[in-house]
This record gives structure tokens, C-alpha cells and sequence, in this order.
């Protein structure tokens, strides 16, 4: 078969075949953010990102947006790598093997993998919109929030960032006002084992139990190990899934991996995390990396595809000012399509 390669006078690179029309296209969002917005101990004023669209047959899209502080990547390599990436594929043939995302970028393969299980229907459509809430901001709103919520009440608060008593007094007064929540928390491994323990010792022992997890409490794997052993509060791994040669076991006091495929790779790098998981008897959690509406309402259907009977943690649209291409359900965001002043054609 002659393959034969076409850049459209729009700039959508096109292979046609015989049987069918290959084609992607690349796109860059800049939307601004909550000014409370602090990652890695500065502000975040807008999210950026690139958005993919891949076609053969029919259209697959995904999102790539390595997030600052936490990703090994910059926006401009992902979208380097993401070029590359996608004209390789573009040259194959539709029915030609899958091209490898190994070596990719976790962002640059998350999104493609994304787009490309969304055109082949490998995706399913059903997401899981119910998500644990993220508890910023007005403590009053919140507790009408979180008392008004339906099914499994479970929040979401973000910990070490300012004083471990004022954290643990918040975390016990919460689940105090609300005696059916529980709590997940998340420290980035801020404290020292000693800011830990102040932590805990402001939350109640009968409240503790209602913690699923608290993510990463402590510096290091030992110490987190140490605080949970000393306090009885149940951790779950996060930066840890994503270091070099990390192996996940089973081990006392640890109930959950925390999944944020933008920082993890691939949607099969991701299902493998979430089988070793399951197979261990603990939680895998769906999480966000502070993804656009597009992003996160394909992280909702991974979420009710590979872990159906878990709340993931995606609650982070109410950062943004706006959704991007694809309405989360519920939101009152304004919605900016392609055509947007605030998104960029690249190819």
C-alpha cells in the first residue's frame, strides 16, 4: 500500500491510505487559576497544558500537562516529545503495531495513551463523577458541603503546609462536626518525624480510624513507616510510586497508592499499578494532577473502568476559571472551546 503524507493548509498533519485518513493535531491552554493556588511553596497563576486530538477512523483525545514542581518534565518538552511521538505514528498505518510510549514523558504518554484508547473504544464512556472534595478555603461553607454530600462522605485536605497543630486540630474538628466522613490527607512528605507526631496528637484517638490514609506523612518511607507504627494512622504511598525501582508490598498500616497518571505514565503503566495493588489487598486511588476539565473527565472514566468501588480524588476543577472542551458534570464553569483566546493551535 502507498502511504503518502499531507500537511493541510491548516496545519493538521494527515497520512491517507487506501482504507483510511491518519491525523492529529496539537493544541496549548493557558487558563488562570485560584490565586490561593500554592504548589511546592509558590503560587500557581495559571494551568497550562497541551491538548491532543488523533483520528483515524474516528477521533481520540487526550491532554498532556506535566504539572510544575512535580513533574520531571517542562510544558515545552512534553510538547517536543509529543510532536515526535505523534508524526512517528502518523507515518504508520492505521492496522500497523501500536507504537511504544516506553521512554516517553509520563504526561506526554498519559495523554497520548488517553487519545489513542479513546479513538480504538478502548476507554469506556461511563465515568465516576463522584468525587472526594477538596476542603480549602471557608470552613463554615465547608461543613455544609461535606454534611449535604450523598453516598460516602470522603474529603480531601491538603496538610503541611502551615503549622502541623493548626492541620491536625482542622482534620479533628472536621470529622468531630461530621461523624460519618473520613478524611484523606496529603503532607508531600512536608514533615519531619517529630512535626508528624504534633500533628496527631492534636486529632482524637477515636477519630483516627476515620483517616483512610494521610499520603506520604514523613520525609522518607521509614519515618512515614515510624509515625503510622506510633500513631495507628493508616498511610498511603504517592511520590514514592514514582520513583526508580519502587515496589509495592504489603505492609502493616499501609492502605492505599495514590495513582496521578500525569505523573505515572501510560493508562497500561497505570492499570498494572492498579492490579499489584488489588492483588496486595489495598486501595488504588485515582487522583488528579491539576488536569483541565478535559483532562479530568478522562481520569473519571480510568477511575470507574479500573477502580469502579473507589472515590477517586479528582476534585480540583473549582482551581480553574474555566473548563476546557468537555463539561464536567455539575459545573457552572464557562466552557472554551478550540476557537478560544485562551488555547493555541500549534499543529
Amino acid at each position: 500500500m502507498r502511504l503518502k503524507i499531507f500537511v493541510n493548509f491548516d496545519r493538521t498533519f494527515v497520512l491517507r491510505a487506501s482504507m483510511a485518513e491518519k491525523s492529529f493535531n496539537l493544541y496549548r491552554y493557558s487558563i488562570p487559576v485560584d490565586s490561593q493556588l500554592i504548589l511546592r511553596d509558590r503560587f500557581l497563576k495559571r494551568r497550562e497544558g497541551l491538548i491532543v486530538r488523533v483520528s483515524c477512523s474516528r477521533d481520540g483525545w487526550g491532554e498532556i500537562a506535566p504539572l510544575p514542581g512535580f513533574s520531571e518534565e517542562t510544558l515545552d518538552q512534553a510538547q517536543e516529545q509529543a510532536i515526535e511521538w505523534l508524526t512517528t505514528w502518523c507515518n504508520a498505518s492505521c492496522d500497523a503495531p501500536r507504537v511504544p510510549l516506553d521512554g516517553t514523558y509520563p504526561s506526554v504518554a498519559f495523554g497520548i495513551s488517553c487519545a489513542m484508547d479513546e479513538m480504538k473504544g478502548y476507554l469506556q464512556a461511563e465515568g465516576n463523577y463522584h468525587t472526594a472534595p477538596l476542603c480549602y478555603g471557608d470552613p463554615d461553607e465547608l461543613y455544609a458541603k461535606l454534611a449535604s454530600m450523598k453516598g460516602e462522605k470522603v474529603a480531601k485536605m491538603k496538610v503541611g503546609i502551615y503549622e502541623a497543630n493548626r492541620d491536625g486540630l482542622i482534620a479533628d474538628m472536621f470529622l468531630e462536626a461530621i461523624p460519618d466522613l473520613q478524611l484523606r490527607l496529603d503532607a508531600n512528605r512536608h514533615w519531619s518525624l517529630e512535626k508528624a507526631l504534633q500533628f496527631a496528637a492534636k486529632v482524637k484517638p477515636q477519630h483516627r480510624k476515620r483517616i483512610q490514609f494521610l499520603e506520604e506523612p514523613c520525609k522518607t518511607q521509614e519515618l512515614s513507616r515510624e509515625f503510622a507504627v506510633q500513631t495507628d494512622i493508616a498511610i498511603a504511598w504517592d511520590e514514592s510510586v514514582r520513583e526508580p525501582n519502587f515496589c509495592l508490598e504489603k505492609e502493616p498500616h499501609l492502605s492505599a497508592v495514590v495513582i496521578k497518571p500525569t505523573l505515572i505514565g501510560s493508562i497500561q503503566r497505570c492499570a498494572e499499578l492498579i492490579n499489584q495493588a488489588h492483588s496486595l489487598g489495598l486501595k488504588a486511588v485515582i487522583s488528579s494532577s491539576i488536569e483541565s476539565s478535559l483532562g479530568l473527565s478522562q481520569l473519571a472514566r480510568i477511575a470507574q473502568q479500573y477502580t469502579p468501588n473507589v472515590t477517586p480524588g479528582l476534585d480540583t476543577l473549582d482551581l480553574m476559571e474555566y473548563q476546557v472542551l468537555r463539561a464536567w458534570p455539575s459545573s457552572d464553569l464557562p466552557i472554551v472551546d478550540l476557537e478560544s483566546e485562551f488555547i493555541t493551535k500549534i499543529i
